[in-house]
């Protein structure tokens, strides 16, 4: 019995001088890896909760750290939420403009509408936390903002192909705008209804692009009776 208790004493001991270094090096990070994984986190969160329903505890919670931590790193809600969202609009800019890459225009709109659509499945937190109003200014700007930079590529494209046409190439940017904006539209209801496939999505956004391209009226008018 002595034998088994002074067992169990040296075991408890063992522990004791064991555990504190083990769940140390459980939860020890750099700066840099604390700062991801609070990225991580703030980014679930805001894509689940939105940036109001969102709070610092609930982040410090998560990570297993107290509030300070995440003060130390980003000045609080809004910075996280801030850094968060300049990624997310570079990722999505960096996949468009990356895409941009054939010769041919019909498919530059299929790689177009595929790497929209590619971010939307791969990054979906993201997508959910750009399309929402954001009550932080960031360095890259608003999710609309990041629609007319991509547009303002498309224009270049859809420019050169006016010309070609016998269109007035000033005309470019408004189909850029209204282009981008049906498919980031579009990619919006994909997102929750995830039908039909992806490459049927972008099969129909194109033929509705091109085949509405290709049949322009030079002059366009109205047939109601309103005309101004």
């Amino acid at each position: 019995m002595i034998d088994d208790v002074a067992t169990d004493s040296s075991t408890n001991s063992e522990k004791s001088r064991t555990s504190p270094s083990r769940r140390a090096r459980r939860v020890r990070m750099t700066g840099k890896e604390r700062r991801e994984q609070l990225l991580d986190i703030g980014r679930a969160l805001f894509a689940d909760k939105g940036f109001e329903g969102t709070s610092v505890e609930e982040i410090a919670a998560r990570a297993g750290v107290s509030k300070p931590v995440v003060y130390e790193h980003f000045g609080g809600k809004e910075g996280l939420y801030a850094v968060v969202v300049d990624r997310e609009m570079r990722q999505l800019l960096d996949m468009v403009t990356g895409a941009l890459t054939a010769g041919h225009p019909r498919e530059l709109l299929e790689q177009a509408a595929f790497a929209l659509l590619d971010y939307i499945e791969s990054y979906t937190d993201g997508f959910r936390i750009l399309v929402r109003d954001s009550p932080v200014a960031q360095s890259t700007g608003t999710f609309a903002s990041l629609i007319s930079d991509i547009a303002t590529q498309v224009e270049d494209i859809l420019g050169l192909e006016f010309k070609a046409r016998g269109f007035d190439p000033k005309l470019a940017p408004l189909y850029a705008q209204a282009l981008v904006g049906m498919v980031a539209l579009t990619g919006q209801w994909w997102l929750d209804v995830r039908k039909p496939k992806k490459a049927e999505v972008a099969a129909h956004l194109v033929n509705l692009c091109w085949h509405g391209l290709e049949n322009l009226e030079a002059k366009p008018r109205l047939i109601g009776h309103r005309k101004s």
